[in-house]
């Protein structure tokens, strides 16, 4: 198990929302999916677009720049399927986010 960073606060991230953080050096996108939080490395892997600048639509984040999309519950891109973007486990604990970093 990696160690627990705290973020947030779960208030702060509304359903269909995105913001970024900074995890002890790590820049990290967090998405509320229909109550369920996620948190996946904020630097898109085509040019290092800010994803957590970028549209979310249910699940799926497109980058600001040039349009990848990547699922934020797996990591998976559906721009190109052999890419996958880091995702960090999240974890509610009372009323605060933390991921856990590597």
């Amino acid at each position: 198990m990696g160690k627990m960073v705290k973020v947030a606060q779960a208030a702060d991230l509304k359903p269909g929302e995105a913001m970024t953080v900074d995890a002890q050096g790590t820049p990290i996108a967090l998405f509320n999916v229909g109550g369920a939080f996620h948190a996946i490395h904020n630097t898109c892997l085509h040019r290092g677009g800010p994803l957590g600048e970028g549209s979310l639509d249910d699940k799926v984040v497109t980058c600001p720049w040039h349009g990848w999309k990547y699922d934020v519950t797996t990591g998976g891109c559906k721009t190109s399927p052999a890419a996958k973007i880091q995702v960090f486990p999240v974890k509610v604990q009372g009323s605060d986010l933390f991921v856990e970093l590597p």
